[in-house]
């Protein structure tokens, strides 16, 4: 049964959290400076870049080499 609750009170958590954006917010939301790559240009320069180092795409968040040492 405590399962059971916590399992509902997670997912009513969860659910209240997301609030609708009003129309006349969206021009705020839709600035550059509100954007979560500023620089398109520079993210796929790094991502061509880590992709040459590692051999594969995405994922670059975390630190470390390509010879497995971090």
């Amino acid at each position: 049964m405590n399962l059971r609750l916590l399992m509902v009170a997670a997912v009513v958590a969860a659910v209240s959290g997301c609030a609708p954006v009003k129309p006349w917010q969206r021009g705020t939301l839709a600035r550059d400076d509100m954007q979560l790559v500023a620089d398109p240009l520079q993210a796929s320069l790094d991502d061509h870049i880590y992709f040459s180092k590692e051999a594969s795409s995405g994922g670059r968040g975390f630190g470390g080499g390509g010879c497995g040492c971090n």
